[in-house]
């Protein structure tokens, strides 16, 4: 009680002396301090875990534990989750779409920190997952419950939502502009300048808590010694078709795997059967444990043969042969991996997954054409880095995010036309191949249809029960035509529905079916109200979308249509007040 007084006190003081837009600036830069220290703390937790897992391990011998240490952190997750936090686990992102889409930018308060608990279990453990996605939850919803406590309308939570993402991304990368970005593209459908500031300030005092608590501990090591030349476009581009065919593969294998791992309803058998798999994984092929950006500084650094340590294969790390072969298989079981972490039962995401994968390809692509001799020598680093942007780009639908992430984390632009160019031809081969991006294909897999353009973004926003017109007075097929005009005196309507005993719909009659003999006394006696109904054009159901009711109305021509729950008879919805429910909804969310 005291504590809602003091916020009481508090909102009041500020609707006295600070404007919406001031206050949503101050709210950005709290939101982007909380979500960097989430970062942080979720960043510093998986690596203490990770170290004390693997701290005296001999690199020139294979290590078993890695075949037991998923199962137990996946094992680990799903007791704390169902049993302490007593939440569900999900996907991260696309969780996160359906709820600025469909539920009013509303986050549960237990977001702000189940991520962070069960993701540290996960990864740390080994799980072959990121920590990307459970820390823009997390950041999404101290985001969201900051406005909700503050009482900020939908379209204010949601940029607020926006800002705990970016101030997250950006902490972990220390990428600010790419941060914004890629909540930009991710996550907000449209955003004015007065929206942008907020997240800028969001994205950079994430990045400075970063700064503060990490230091200069950059998430890649590399130096760009090499310079890009023109000569290496036609390579770049290759590298864009091949980044963009693998970024197929990553999003269908990984929805196919999570498919198959559904289908068993009992979470013991998901934890031995995804964690057990995802242990045998790992202990062949090691650079699987946990996100992986060790092995892709190994990558930039050009020490393929750290690859090798803790494997079967530490014997042959001077083998370019094997070298290659190796690189292939981890770039074709990476996905399998992070499908088994997160589908049986593991929290975590694919933002890192796409970035090791495509670190992978990058590296592969560039170190056989170099061991081929084409006359050229490409330079492994940069093919590395940008087989990452072209990863990224594609499975996330997000360019210009990965383009720019890219180029922060070089610490320069030397790169930025290679990473422009293969950006967009991954994007382009992957689109030709699939119509959503990985977060958005997750959601349509499970019947969960997001919105792509402002058109349906209103239409979703309108409920057909709150618009359904309740007031037309309904008549018994049994009835003859002298009742129906008793109903015409008293009714303000020219449509009357026909209904049996358990109010099921069985016709309609207008005014124009009974103008010509509505008059003759001998037939008002004599016609029964069934000889005289006719079936509307459609039905519309309580449980279809707007856009749905719209087709059906477009189809038919008609200007009003009943509307059905569970095949019962509810009321006529009409297209003048769709139209007024449409204005008014517009109206709404252009003055928030």
């Amino acid at each position: 009680m005291k504590n809602q007084d003091l916020l009481t006190r508090f909102l009041i003081w500020r609707l006295k002396h600070l404007s919406n837009k001031n206050f949503i600036l101050l709210l950005a830069g709290v939101i982007g301090i909380v979500s960097g220290l989430a970062a942080v703390l979720l960043k510093q937790t998986v690596h203490g875990i990770q170290h004390f897992l693997v701290e005296g391990f001999d690199i020139q011998y294979e290590n078993y534990f890695y075949l037991a240490y998923p199962a137990i952190g996946i094992a680990l997750t799903t007791v704390v989750a169902h049993y302490v936090l007593k939440t569900t686990i999900g996907h991260g992102i696309p969780d996160l779409l359906f709820t600025i889409s469909k539920k009013s930018s509303i986050i549960p308060a237990k977001s702000t920190y189940s991520r962070i608990i069960t993701s540290a279990l996960t990864v740390g453990f080994g799980g072959s997952v990121g920590l990307e996605a459970p820390v823009v939850v997390t950041g999404s919803a101290i985001g969201s419950n900051v406005g909700q406590l503050t009482h900020l309308n939908y379209k204010k939570r949601t940029l607020l939502i926006g800002c705990g993402a970016a101030g997250a991304i950006s902490a972990i990368f220390n990428a600010p502009i790419g941060a914004v970005i890629f909540a930009i593209e991710v996550l907000l459908a449209e955003v004015s300048l007065a929206a942008f500031i907020p997240l800028l300030i969001s994205s950079v005092m994430g990045s400075l808590v970063s700064m503060v608590l990490l230091g200069e501990d950059a998430l890649f090591q590399f130096n760009l010694s090499d310079d890009f030349e023109a000569k290496q476009v036609p390579y770049y581009v290759m590298l864009g078709v091949a980044t963009g065919l693998i970024g197929v593969y990553f999003s269908r294998v990984v929805l196919s795997v999570e498919g198959i791992l559904g289908k068993f309803k009992s979470k013991t058998k998901k934890i031995i059967l995804g964690g057990l798999g995802l242990g045998l994984i790992i202990f062949v092929l090691p650079p699987m444990y946990g996100e992986g950006y060790g092995a892709i500084n190994n990558l930039i650094e050009n020490r393929p043969d750290l690859l090798f340590s803790n494997s079967l294969f530490f014997a042959e790390l001077d083998n370019p042969y094997f070298i290659i072969v190796f690189l292939l298989f981890i770039i074709f079981f990476k996905p399998i991996a992070a499908a088994l972490t997160i589908g049986s039962g593991g929290s975590g995401g694919v933002f890192a997954p796409s970035l090791f994968v495509g670190a992978f390809t990058g590296y592969w692509f560039a170190y056989t054409f170099n061991f081929l001799d084409f006359g050229i020598q490409l330079p492994l680093g940069h093919f590395t880095l940008v087989a990452m942007c072209g990863v990224m780009a594609c499975t996330q639908h997000a360019p210009l995010s990965a383009i720019f992430l890219i180029a922060e984390v070089t610490g320069g632009y030397e790169l930025f036309v290679p990473l422009m160019l293969v950006s967009a031809i991954s994007f382009t081969s992957y689109s030709a191949f699939e119509k959503y991006s990985l977060y958005k294909r997750q959601l349509v897999e499970q019947g969960q249809q997001l919105p792509e353009t402002k058109d349906q973004e209103v239409l979703g926003l309108i409920d057909i029960c709150k618009i359904t017109e309740t007031d037309l007075l309904t008549i018994h097929p049994d009835a003859k035509l002298a009742d129906l005009t008793q109903l015409v005196k008293v009714s303000k309507r020219n449509i009357f529905p026909v209904v049996d005993d358990e109010q099921r719909l069985l016709g309609i009659i207008t005014l124009d079916d009974i103008r010509e003999i509505m008059f003759d006394e001998v037939l008002r006696e004599e016609t029964a109200v069934k000889s005289l109904m006719h079936s509307p054009p459609a039905f519309v159901y309580t449980s279809e979308s707007m856009e749905e009711v719209m087709t059906k109305f477009e189809q038919t021509g008609a200007w009003n249509l009943p509307v059905l729950e569970n095949e019962r008879y509810v009321g006529f919805i009409s297209k003048s007040r769709i139209f007024n429910a449409y204005r008014k909804r517009l109206i709404r969310n252009n003055r928030d």
